[in-house]
């Protein structure tokens, strides 16, 4: 049986994780068989966005405490696990992650990715294990290879900054729609656009659900 993480950033798409994409990943991995590991780093989000007026809120929240509603619990702190543990791993998105887990949606490409993520990433991607990226993960993705001095391709979908952005990290994209996976075979690396490009859940659904299949079947 395989064995996936699934790295979350909070609940709330516009202050964590993207929860239909997150719920989605999930429900795939299960239909598929896959063994799944649920984490999140153990830290405060960047800020509570109140998602239905859009106004920031106090007091602040955990990453992982938030992280947690959506694993229903069953969940680590990215601290304590290493890529030797897993099979591949997957990053749902969403522009909380573009808060929490790197800061892409303040400092755009110059933007930093969190050091146990950062370690983690580099992990998997050292040992050529699958790695998924979905909605914002890939430009988070392609930094970490920019970091290791690698090149790559992801998908920024059809967003003509984000395709910029990820360009000027020297990383190769291809558009995608939200039902399609852009596969990096060198790297292993697979991403899809989601909610960049999605204009329902049933679309979002069908990129990640190929994107799991794919991810599982680069396990070999």
């Amino acid at each position: 049986m395989a064995k996936v993480g699934v790295m979350l950033a909070g609940c709330g798409a516009q202050d964590g994780a993207e929860i239909h994409e997150s719920v989605i990943t999930l429900l795939a991995l299960d239909r598929a068989g896959a063994e799944v590991q649920i984490m999140a780093p153990d830290m405060d989000q960047f800020h509570v966005i109140n998602h239905f007026n859009g106004d920031t809120m106090e007091p602040a929240r955990n990453i992982l405490v938030e992280s947690s509603r959506i694993a229903r619990g069953n969940i680590v702190p990215a601290a304590t696990v290493s890529g030797d543990q897993f099979d591949a791993l997957i990053f749902p998105g969403g522009t909380g992650m573009a808060k929490n887990i790197f800061d892409y949606a303040m400092t755009g490409p110059e933007c930093t990715v969190i050091s146990d993520v950062e370690r983690l990433t580099r992990e998997i991607i050292e040992a050529g294990k699958p790695l998924g990226a979905i909605c914002i993960a890939p430009v988070m993705v392609a930094k970490v290879l920019q970091n290791m001095g690698r090149g790559g391709k992801v998908t920024g979908g059809c967003d003509e900054q984000i395709i910029a952005d990820i360009q000027s990290m020297g990383i190769e994209t291809e558009q995608a729609g939200a039902g399609e996976i852009v596969v990096d075979e060198e790297n292993k690396i697979v991403s899809t656009p989601a909610y960049v490009e999605a204009k329902s859940i049933k679309e979002a659904a069908a990129g990640i659900e190929k994107l799991v299949a794919k991810v599982l079947q680069l396990i070999g």
